[in-house]
């Protein structure tokens, strides 16, 4: 069902994409940065949550339902844009995304939930996954619901794995940071610009 030379060819594809700079990456590394190893492979695992829940999405229709229905479509993208420029909003205003300072920690919960919410209310990647997995997919290899959930599965691991990684590599950097405060201001300055203009692009989408 899975010849190899496609599958190492999308996985090729996924690792491209995993590391193409983004909102969900970069938080990520802003967990590592502020608080560790273990925020950051928790950031990345939310990710990769919400990367599956595109996935499932597409498996059930919801995501076809999107690019049929006008109103489908407004609901899913406002939700989207105003997470994402709230979240913007918020680091432009505290300048916390990447902090040292112990009482701005955030829970593993927390963590979590800011992460997989970023990936699952972003139309964005469900929009990818239904144009992207089926170029993959081989109906004469078996049934294409299983093939799209495998490949789907395959590319949430990658993420959650990618991000992590991206995210633990930065801890390496906090050292070098804590003693350079301006440079600490300037990352949370471009973090808040990343997510504003994330949101802005999300909701600038047309339905086709």
């Amino acid at each position: 069902m899975f010849p190899i030379d496609t599958w190492l060819a999308y996985t090729g594809a996924c690792i491209l994409l995993v590391l193409a700079p983004g909102p969900d990456n970069l938080l990520a590394v802003a967990r590592g940065l502020g608080q560790g190893r273990l925020a950051a492979i928790v950031s990345g695992m939310a990710s990769g949550t919400g990367i599956l829940f595109h996935v499932l999405a597409a498996s059930l229709g919801l995501t076809l339902l999107m690019q049929t229905s006008e109103l489908a479509f407004w609901l899913i993208k406002c939700i989207g844009a105003g997470y994402l420029l709230w979240l913007g909003i918020k680091v432009l205003r505290t300048r916390n995304l990447i902090s040292f300072r112990s009482v701005t920690r955030q829970s593993l919960p927390s963590i979590f939930l800011t992460g997989f919410l970023s990936a699952a209310l972003n139309p964005k990647p469900g929009f990818f996954v239904l144009a992207f997995i089926p170029q993959f997919v081989d109906p004469q290899r078996g049934s294409v619901s299983t093939q799209m959930l495998v490949y789907g599965l395959w590319f949430a691991v990658l993420t959650a794995v990618g991000f992590a990684l991206m995210g633990v590599f930065a801890t390496s950097l906090s050292r070098y940071l804590q003693a350079r405060p301006r440079v600490v201001k300037g990352l949370n300055l471009g973090a808040g610009m990343t997510f504003v203009a994330s949101g802005v692009s999300v909701a600038t989408l047309s339905q086709r």
